[in-house]
């Protein structure tokens, strides 16, 4: 009995303490709401009402007010940005930046968010300063790989290949592939401007960090044969079968070429359909298909696509056989021909683009770099409807 008479004691004690806690919580609310600056609830209420200028306004005075709104500041920005609003996202953290009492981590904080502001907008030299600033800081890392980005934007590869080698992962499979291609940049460049030397000594950069890099071996192909050394850019182009098959296509109609000034026409006929047989591929068709049809005629070319067809039937294959049919075809027979070659030519457009591997966009021309997502190499010159038929 005298165990029940104690807890009717502590029942009633127990309430009370709970009411007193909840007493204090609430004038703690309170404190605090009233404590807020007026502007900040301004600002909520602007915002509410999608009056986003007058709103950014009054935060702008709420943290003059009370610097422990800053991360609200930090927050609304990159909403800002991500809505595409780049100069409210701009404004926001420029007076973030402006401030003197803020601490250096805040303020580094504030730097790398406004240089992703400018770099939003375009604004790529103004970015690129902010970037620059925090390089050695907590942010390196962060600023080397937008910098980065805003180097190939500007196409500076010399600056590119700087920053990537400082990255912490340089030395990783990605990297060594974008730095190559970097190299292979500045190696068309010197191509185009005939300095053979620099090509070349960029070219073999681009090997000694990848060897198997097929856009390397094109190009030093490139040098050769504008020197005039077209054995040489044969053993160069041949190199890309054993680095990439699926690049073949891009190397066909360079050894086409070089095998036509050397005289062995059939010699690059029997190299041509050597690749087409071990790896098939509808631009490698379409190289050796006008290889034929050029050296050998209509007839030829025919039998070579009705070949491969039985082997991979495909639509774009089906539209070249047309082709050499519409050719070969007696007058009587041609207008059946050209009706149903323009018909199956409306359903080849649609498969006859190139893909991403790593996003997915299509285009019909040939890129070494995505536009869309930016990665160098995920773009393999196969046409859409090899994808969809592999297994």
């Amino acid at each position: 009995m005298e165990i029940e008479f104690w807890w009717l004691l502590a029942l009633p004690l127990f309430f009370g303490l709970g009411w007193l806690a909840a007493r204090i919580d609430i004038r703690q609310v309170v404190h605090e709401s009233r404590a807020l600056p007026r502007s900040y609830l301004n600002g909520i209420n602007f915002l509410l009402n999608e009056q986003q200028d007058k709103a950014i306004d009054a935060f702008i005075e709420a943290v003059k007010i009370d610097p422990h709104t800053i991360e609200l500041h930090f927050a609304l920005g990159s909403l800002f940005r991500r809505r595409g609003e780049t100069d409210r996202a701009i404004r926001m953290h420029q007076n973030l930046v402006d401030r003197e009492d803020l601490s250096e981590e805040q303020r580094l904080q504030a730097l790398g968010e406004l240089g992703q502001d400018f770099l939003k907008a375009g604004l790529l030299d103004r970015a690129e300063a902010v970037f620059v600033k925090l390089r050695g800081t907590r942010l390196n890392d962060v600023a080397l790989r937008y910098l980065l980005e805003i180097y190939q934007q500007e196409k500076e590869w010399a600056r590119a290949i700087e920053v990537a080698r400082a990255l912490p992962d340089h030395e990783s499979v990605l990297w060594r592939t974008e730095v190559a291609n970097f190299h292979c940049e500045l190696a068309t460049a010197a191509l185009a401007d005939s300095r053979h030397e620099e090509a070349r000594r960029a070219v073999d950069e681009a090997l000694a960090i990848n060897r198997g890099c097929v856009r390397a071996s094109l190009i030093l192909g490139d040098i050769h044969a504008a020197e005039g050394r077209d054995e040489d850019a044969l053993d160069a182009w041949k190199r890309v079968e054993s680095q990439n098959p699926v690049y073949l296509a891009l190397a066909a109609e360079r050894a086409m070429d070089a095998y036509r000034r050397l005289g062995r026409v059939e010699q690059g006929n029997v190299l041509l359909r050597s690749w087409l047989q071990r790896h098939a591929s509808l631009d490698l068709l379409d190289r050796v298909f006008q290889w034929e049809l050029e050296s050998r005629g209509a007839k030829a070319a025919y039998d070579l696509v009705r070949e491969e067809l039985r082997r991979n039937p495909t639509l774009l294959g089906l539209d070249k056989l047309l082709e050499a049919a519409l050719i070969n075809a007696p007058s009587e027979q041609r207008g059946d021909i050209e009706l149903v070659k323009q018909l199956i030519h409306g359903h080849t457009r649609k498969v006859a683009r190139y893909r991403c591997d790593a996003c997915g966009f299509k285009a019909r021309q040939f890129h070494w770099r995505c536009p869309a997502c930016g990665g160098w190499e995920t773009y393999p010159p196969r046409r859409t409807e090899e994808f969809d038929l592999a297994p």
